[in-house]
């Protein structure tokens, strides 16, 4: 049995707080917390956090995700859409997709991710990736990299 206290301000009891990705990835100020996981469930719950003007990594994946917006606002990139993202939304991310996510305003934006324990890594975009993403005006101007 697990029991991990909140400790206030988006933090568990007995749960390290963790730089988000390994030097290569393109993000900024962004942390990452395993808050569980099981091989008997297969899967792994983790929390992320991107502080104001910080934006995660444009990726895509193998293995699909779900998320849960938890704290603050903000937007994500889905594909070529930009879609806006507040508390409690919830955004399945498909095999595939590519994806990124920024906060809007003064607030962090938190959010909740599971995934299978068993997944591939992350790709990122090429050039002639970014060239086709930035096709849509509304994603080329949100892309960070």
């Amino acid at each position: 049995m697990i029991l991990r206290t909140h400790l206030g301000e988006c933090r568990w009891q007995e749960t390290a707080l963790h730089a988000y990705k390994q030097e290569g990835s393109s993000f900024q100020d962004v942390t990452r917390q395993i808050l569980f996981e099981s091989s008997a469930m297969a899967f792994q719950w983790r929390y992320f956090e991107v502080a104001p003007g910080g934006y995660s990594t444009l990726e895509r994946h193998e293995h699909e995700h779900a998320v849960l917006v938890a704290r603050g606002a903000g937007r994500v990139l889905l594909g070529h859409t930009v879609y806006p993202i507040q508390l409690y939304d919830l955004v399945q991310v498909s095999a595939w997709t590519w994806h990124q996510f920024q906060p809007t305003g003064a607030e962090p934006l938190g959010f909740f991710c599971i995934v299978n324990s068993q997944r591939d890594r992350p790709q990122l975009p090429n050039a002639a990736d970014l060239e086709t993403l930035r096709q849509s005006p509304e994603a080329a101007t949100f892309i960070r990299i």
